[in-house]
């Protein structure tokens, strides 16, 4: 007879709901922090050529390494710096948790924050030490140096901004925890385009710290490409868990020719940021809307009747993301990525519409 899963499946699997994408065919889509803008049309036939000629025959180049030269340029990687790709920051994550899962090892985070470093840490089997962050979304420092001389733990993860909430936490804090830490600290920088904030640069300084980035936000979240920057003492033993060939061919050759145009990528970026001003000003002036300040592409708001607001928004065409239920701390919230400034208007106008009907 044939085992039942629970009889293989871990527990602590079968427990997890799986991350949910939903359906938004045909929606003023406003749900995953994507930028809105696509890419202009003499690039794409730049791009179109390269999808052509592309050697699709052959595997990737293992380490990428036109691709990391040209990131080291793009975003002003220190020198000294090393530098392992993922297929998305999901996997470096998972890289990452991999290498350093010792028996009894605890990775530590935020909450609320990027769900995947709770889930993976699952996956991983490595226990996960969540620590709650204060009624405005900051972080709790003593109750941060607590836990760390508590637990131990072999990774700290802080994602600056924050996902979902938006803000960026106080980086005398952030270097307090980093003082404070046994071991590694990553700093998610996945929103850095919007947020004129970084610690990139301290990388020179502080040996325990690495910084993770994606071009998700940048527009190409359909390529999936992570990026972790620290020192090679660290990296070369993260990337003895990288699975072979992990940046597949397509992705090194578009993300190599986008990022050339930087210009681009920084004046998408600032169109982002101006629309970010015009919507936090429509929620803020919204009765029954508090938005939260934020230096990312999306705006965490709250309300007094999340889950009907949000299926009236869904009848009228507009997809966000409800975070009612997903943590306390987020009871009422809703959350809206930045869109094009057509679909911002929309999304107000339905908003409003739906906070007078609830």
């Amino acid at each position: 007879m044939s085992k039942r899963p629970e009889e293989i499946i871990r527990d602590e699997i079968r427990a997890l709901a799986a991350y949910h994408v939903p359906e938004s065919g045909g929606m003023v889509k406003l749900d995953a922090m994507e930028n809105p803008y696509r890419l202009p049309a003499d690039l794409q036939v730049e791009i179109a050529h390269l999808a052509e000629t592309a050697a699709l025959n052959r595997y990737p180049d293992p380490a990428a390494a036109r691709l990391k030269s040209r990131l080291r340029e793009a975003m002003q990687i220190p020198a000294d710096a090393d530098v392992l790709l993922g297929n998305g920051s999901d996997e470096i994550i998972q890289m990452l948790i991999m290498a350093a899962a010792r028996p009894g090892t605890a990775v530590l985070g935020v909450e609320p924050s990027f769900v995947m470093f709770r889930m993976i840490a699952t996956f991983c089997g490595v226990r996960f030490v969540g620590v709650e962050l204060t009624a405005d979304f900051m972080l709790d420092v003593e109750r941060m140096l607590a836990e760390i001389a508590r637990h131990q733990p072999a990774l700290i993860f802080l994602a600056y901004p924050n996902n979902p909430t938006g803000n960026l936490f106080d980086a005398d804090a952030v270097r307090r925890i980093m003082e404070a830490a046994p071991g590694l600290v990553v700093v998610d920088e996945a929103y850095h385009a919007f947020a004129d904030a970084t610690f990139m640069p301290r990388l020179v300084d502080h040996p325990n710290l690495l910084v993770m980035r994606t071009l998700s936000k940048l527009g190409l979240a359909g390529l999936r490409l992570g990026i972790l920057c620290g020192r090679k003492a660290w990296l070369e033993h993260v990337d003895k868990v990288r699975l072979p060939y992990n940046i597949n061919v397509l992705t090194q050759l578009i993300a190599e020719k986008v990022l050339q145009h930087g210009d681009l990528l920084r004046q998408q970026a600032a169109a982002i940021k101006a629309e970010r001003a015009r919507v936090f000003n429509g929620l803020q002036n919204m009765p029954g809307i508090r938005p939260c300040p934020t230096q990312a592409n999306f705006i965490l708001f709250r309300t007094t009747a999340a889950n009907r607001i949000f299926d009236r928004l869904k009848q009228r065409g507009i997809l966000i993301k409800n975070l009612h239920g997903a943590h306390p701390a987020l009871a009422e919230c809703l959350r809206a990525t930045i869109g094009t400034p057509e679909e911002n208007t929309r999304f107000l106008d339905a908003l409003k519409d739906a906070v007078n009907a609830a």
